[in-house]
């Protein structure tokens, strides 16, 4: 069989380019949370807001990034499969095969050596294998069939949602009922265990709470002993019923959105300055709803593991379409973004990185501060990894043609090895 040659540096789109720079920065305000405190803090926001400006943070991070810069990331790979797909060559489908085999390497790398907790690379790559059915399939086909795969994983968020507020007040109603020593009939003790169970999960003790920042403060080891177990869970159980079908279905929107010509920022202004109102102020709203129906609660557990609220998936899919078109809106008005574009194309590097600098900063391979900052304070560690990579990604570009990962991945998938460092390399390749 006949591999198809790699795909030239020249025919790059720069906005998919300044688009995922842009979430892949975004993409860490959310991550810094399962790096820098105990993993159940994603879910339970009250274990780490402490302080008005802890709820600040809080409210403004939720507000304009929580999902909508994973479903963006997820747009642009479904995007880039379209891309790669598209040369109707021999041996393209195998390579895209290998491709996604090499990413799920890539991920399990940095799940179990970086010890990184919310990991996307193993999702992605499965997902990558069923993208493949789809590749023929057109942009309207594809645009109504991820809205409608939208509209169910809202019923089946409703359903959860719900279901756990019944099992919720059962549960406590068996707890009440135990606290006065009065009989407890089988269904209320079945609700009563299947909400404890819950509880445990996505809600720890402070004994757990302590246990877990001692292994992951403690030794690489230790870390690694305490990954391993979480890891392994996540990857038997909730990668399968919410990590991929959350991103297969934005990845599917985002072929469609690539096939209709929206992500390469060729359509008139007046489509991206539409998306951009509607997509934000309809996201906005919904996550503030979210947001405040949380507040109120006073973070009660169900009320604040916003994933599940019945509007998530729409917030989340409107928040996305709006920066889509407020990105595309400023890089083609104000020629911004170049330095976003860099990060773009280094990606995974970059994605990779921000795992390897996490690992020093929290973990016991390093300085062991896991548990140690304020909610707002982890943000200032945030705004030290963007400056870095806005000026290291650029700089990398301008002597080499690939990031390091970019380059192992093509390597790998090819079979062969592209030139790596440029010649006379020393001027920004966007200026």
């Amino acid at each position: 069989m006949t591999e198809s040659a790699p795909i030239d540096e020249s025919v790059r789109i720069e906005s998919l380019d300044v688009l995922r720079g842009f979430a892949l920065l975004g993409i860490l305000l959310l991550n810094i949370i399962g790096f820098g405190f105990v993993s159940a803090a994603y879910t339970a926001p009250a274990l780490i807001v402490d302080s008005a400006a802890d709820v600040v943070a809080w409210v403004l991070v939720d507000l304009t990034a929580e999902g909508a810069m994973r479903g963006l990331f997820s747009i642009l790979f479904g995007a880039g499969v379209v891309l790669f797909l598209g040369r109707d060559t021999a041996g393209r489908g195998w390579l895209h095969y290998k491709r996604s085999f090499w990413l799920l390497i890539f991920g399990l790398f940095n799940g179990y050596v970086l010890l990184w907790t919310g990991d996307i690379l193993v999702t992605y790559a499965i997902c990558g294998f069923l993208l493949f059915l789809f590749r023929n399939v057109g942009g309207k086909q594809l645009l109504i069939t991820s809205v409608i795969l939208i509209v169910l994983l809202t019923l089946y968020n409703s359903a959860l949602h719900f279901g756990l507020l019944y099992t919720q007040s059962l549960g406590e109603e068996a707890a009440e009922l135990y606290a006065q020593g009065k009989p407890v009939s089988d269904e209320l003790a079945a609700m009563h265990l299947g909400w404890q169970e819950f509880v445990v999960d996505f809600y720890p003790s402070n004994t757990q709470i302590a246990q877990e920042l001692a292994a992951r403060g403690g030794s690489y080891l230790s870390a690694f002993e305490w990954t391993l177990v979480h890891n392994t869970d996540i990857l038997l159980g909730y990668l399968w019923y919410m990590m991929v079908p959350d991103a297969l279905v934005l990845m599917m929107l985002g072929m469609a959105l690539f096939k209709l010509g929206v992500l390469q920022g060729k359509l008139d202004l007046s489509v991206y300055r539409n998306m951009a109102i509607v997509g934000l102020f309809s996201g906005l709203m919904i996550n503030a709803y979210e947001l405040s129906a949380a507040h109120a609660s006073q973070f009660d557990l169900v009320a604040s593991f916003n994933s599940l609220m019945p509007t998530y998936h729409l917030g989340r899919v409107a928040l996305a379409i709006g920066w889509i078109g407020v990105v595309v809106l400023l890089h083609r008005s104000l020629n911004f973004g170049w330095r976003l574009a860099a990060v773009g194309r280094m990606a995974l590097t970059n994605y990779l990185l921000h795992s390897v600098i996490c690992l020093f900063i929290f973990t016991g391979a390093g300085f062991g501060l896991i548990g140690q900052m304020s909610r707002w304070q982890v943000y200032g560690v945030v705004l030290g990894i963007w400056v870095l990579q806005l000026y290291l990604s650029p700089w990398w570009l301008a002597r080499y043609h690939y990031g390091p990962a970019e380059w192992g991945w093509r390597a790998l998938t090819y079979g062969r090895l592209s030139q790596f460092k440029r010649k006379g390399g020393g001027a920004s390749v966007y200026q």
